[in-house]
């Protein structure tokens, strides 16, 4: 018997959807072979694998995709993007108003971090799939 599970999706385009978002996906693991930007559609993709906490207080491991819409640059700091396998953990995602744009920060642990220039807040979260266990 297949049984249905609900996948959350959450669109943020503003600072509290923002913070939700970077909440939800606070200790995320993310391989570096995992981080697409795709200039041409001004779409970053970050596949992850987080954890929820159920209501029955089970932690869960999910697949999911952060996308970030209308970004126009990308810069990453000590990040080897020649390595593939490297797993980097997501701490936070934060923001600052630049000249009209908006700055995302996305900051992993050892001090790395990627800096998304885009014009709006257009953040998606999207669980894909349940791991099992």
């Amino acid at each position: 018997m297949n049984k249905k599970k609900y996948l959350a999706q959450i669109i943020a385009n503003d600072n509290e959807g923002l913070q939700i978002i970077s909440a939800c996906t606070s200790g995320a693991k993310v391989k570096v072979s995992d981080i697409r930007y795709l200039g041409s559609n001004k779409v970053f993709l970050l596949s992850i694998e987080r954890t929820k906490l159920e209501k029955d207080q089970k932690f869960k491991k999910i697949n999911s995709i952060c996308r970030f819409d209308f970004v126009d640059n990308v810069k990453s700091k000590n990040i080897d993007q020649k390595n593939g396998q490297l797993i980097l953990e997501l701490i936070a995602i934060d923001y600052m108003k630049n000249k009209g744009n908006y700055e995302i920060n996305l900051i992993f642990n050892n001090n790395s971090h990627i800096v998304l220039t885009t014009e709006t807040i257009e953040v998606r979260l999207e669980d894909q799939n349940e791991i099992e266990q």
